[in-house]
């Protein structure tokens, strides 16, 4: 059973813990179930406006956020409008200024290069403050550290930290990573989870 769409409070009195998918309204940011944002600073349920940066509809690409993830106070998702083009020989945005220079409107997109979606798998932990660019795809099970800033995609299962974010580990060997993949338990009905808690919190992968 998915947790119905409005439901915006995983826990009794607490107001810093959202479930993203109850607070979003932008159709380009698509968010599944039971994944988590905790902010102590800020409204949580403001994360479309505090978090998710320079995401202009004009450039039509989108912030997907698979199921079960955490995500941490702070983390940002930074999007194209923030990536002055490098093909000018200026990094001066002129194309946005289009009536003072005298420019076609319908080259506004022309003032940056456009590296599309940014995805984030399932069950994916973002730390506090870390930051996710355009273009980035994160495995599933990852784990992003702590103000990383992620410039290139993150493979499943891997720990990566630091600026830009590196490769620190593997959660697990090979095999455990290719079972995870293959049983993809997030998909599971919500009884089936239930059931098989106790082997997904103690590791116990060879008994699910």
């Amino acid at each position: 059973m998915a947790i119905p769409d409005k439901k915006i409070y995983p826990r009794t009195n607490d107001f810093e813990t959202v479930y993203l998918k109850g607070v979003i309204t932008n159709p380009n940011i698509v968010v599944d179930d039971y994944t988590i944002y905790n902010d102590f600073v800020s409204d949580p349920t403001l994360f479309e406006v505090n978090n998710v940066l320079y995401h202009y509809p004009i450039n039509k690409d989108r912030l997907i956020i698979g199921k079960f993830c955490s995500i941490a106070c702070g983390a940002k998702f930074i999007f194209t409008s923030a990536n002055h083009t490098l093909k000018s020989l200026s990094t001066y945005p002129f194309p946005i200024f289009f009536e003072e220079w005298n420019l076609d409107k319908k080259h506004v997109i022309s003032a940056w290069d456009n590296k599309g979606d940014i995805v984030i798998g399932n069950d994916v932990w973002i730390g506090y403050e870390a930051v996710i660019l355009s273009g980035v795809n994160i495995g599933d099970g990852a784990i992003i550290g702590a103000r990383a800033v992620v410039t290139k995609d993150v493979a499943p299962y891997t720990v990566v930290g630091g600026i830009p974010a590196k490769e620190i580990k593997k959660r697990f060997d090979e095999e455990t990573i290719k079972k995870l993949q293959q049983l993809q338990w997030w998909d599971w009905s919500f009884d089936k989870i239930r059931q098989r808690l106790p082997y997904i919190m103690d590791g116990s992968v060879d008994k699910l």
